[in-house]
């Protein structure tokens, strides 16, 4: 994978509005921009419109017959504004959501009673148990409410210490779940990651008090532009700037910079468009093809379906030269790095099958292993490593998070 930092892109490309993650010439990470008004983030007072006990599950309705589906086993977390709450879910209740999920095909959106904002640094949860007057510290507990910062595990040990024994943090923990998000990694002091999670308290504080007086269906929180989420959620030691063709867009950005340092600038070069200078379109079929080039000359085929993502390893136009066994290591090794790669800027997930090329020596087997392991590692989603099958198909999983970059973009310019 690429080490030298790339650089962030926000611009139009075919009338859709994309960020992208670019570096060496390979797009990362990419995400298109929704119009969707009830967007993931959203916080509103829904209605529930009904209960069906059989799967557990709720169906609030967010405003203009917008379904979306609850869990039941959320019940408890619940902040009811137009009753007492008991823990249970009654039809006719109006509850604090907010959207976690967007709508996929024939799925409803999914929606949360878990409130909680993110930010660059650390997000934020807002926690039910907490009690509405101050109350007297103690130790590490506040009247038998744990404190709770949870420090993200791509940290090193030493910071991951560090950021649980931060006082400050420890203070805002007794009302907000803080977790500390593997970007505070790069802060030179903590000022900036404590001042971050006092506003995101704040905010919490204030959805939740003002949310029993709102009318149902209102929006309490509305999202910040998925491009300021891009940002927030891409490492801060892949990229060195961000960089937009549209002026309302840096308008915007100069704002966010200022808060936060982050390095920005306007393309204005109308020789030689942004997009074709970092041959967008090009990048944006390669990760619509389901043929898969590497430098050796052997190729990945990547196909997904209806349950699952299959990945096939070939040695294509590979030399094979005397020692095959060598040459297949050297191909898996590669492919190993380059699906790293495509599951993430694909934005790939659910379960996916890796059929690499046979080798006979387990040792092989086993570096192969523990390099797609450390691969992952890097993904800011959650991917792992299940096992390699009796057949030789090596399983890995991908947390889903949101559609796919083909379904988020259409399908487009296939080949």
């Amino acid at each position: 994978m690429a080490t030298d930092k790339g650089k962030i892109l926000i611009l139009k490309v075919n009338d859709r509005l994309l960020s992208l993650l670019i570096c060496g010439g390979r797009i990362l990470s990419v995400q298109v921009q929704h119009d969707n008004p009830y967007a993931v983030g959203n916080i509103y007072v829904g209605r529930v419109q009904s209960i069906a006990e059989n799967i557990s599950a709720a169906f609030v309705d967010l405003g203009q017959g917008y379904l979306t589906f609850l869990s039941l086993a959320e019940a408890k977390h619940a902040i009811v504004t137009n009753r007492k709450a008991d823990g249970r879910l009654k039809v006719g209740d109006e509850l604090l959501v907010r959207v976690i999920k967007e709508p996929v095909k024939t799925k409803l959106a999914g929606v949360t009673t878990r409130l909680s904002l993110a930010g660059k640094y650390v997000a934020a949860e807002l926690r039910t148990d907490a009690p509405k007057e101050p109350v007297a510290e103690s130790g590490d507990e506040v009247q038998g409410r744990k404190r709770t910062v949870q420090v993200s595990s791509k940290l090193s040990p030493k910071q991951q210490s560090h950021f649980r024994e931060i006082e400050a943090l420890q203070r805002i923990a007794a009302d907000c779940t803080l977790i500390v998000r593997t970007n505070a990694g790069e802060l030179t002091e903590d000022g900036p990651l404590i001042e971050e999670a006092e506003q995101l308290a704040e905010a919490l504080g204030h959805i939740a008090a003002v949310g029993g007086a709102r009318t149902c269906y209102s929006c309490l929180y509305r999202e910040k532009p998925d491009y300021l989420h891009f940002i927030e959620n891409s490492y801060t030691t892949e990229y060195d700037e961000v960089v937009t063709d549209v002026p309302e867009i840096y308008a915007v950005l100069q704002e966010y910079a200022a808060q936060t340092g982050l390095r920005v600038r306007l393309y204005e070069d109308r020789m030689l468009p942004l997009h074709k200078l970092y041959a967008v379109e090009e990048r944006i079929r390669e990760l619509l093809d389901k043929k898969v080039w590497l430098k050796s000359g052997g190729y990945l085929v990547i196909e997904p379906t209806e349950a699952l993502v299959s990945i096939d390893v070939n040695s294509g136009k590979y030399e094979h030269g005397r020692d095959k066994e060598e040459t297949f290591y050297r191909i898996n090794m590669e492919a190993a790095e380059m699906i790293a790669v495509q599951l993430r800027a694909r934005n790939l997930s659910g379960m996916i099958l890796v059929d690499f090329i046979n080798m006979r020596e387990k040792e092989h087997n086993r570096q192969l292993m523990e390099y797609l392991r450390t691969l992952l590692k890097r993904d800011n989603v959650t991917a792992d490593v299940v096992d390699m099958t009796g057949l030789g198909l090596v399983e890995i999983t991908r947390k889903k998070v949101s559609p796919s970059f083909r379904e988020q973009y259409g399908g487009l310019h296939q080949r």
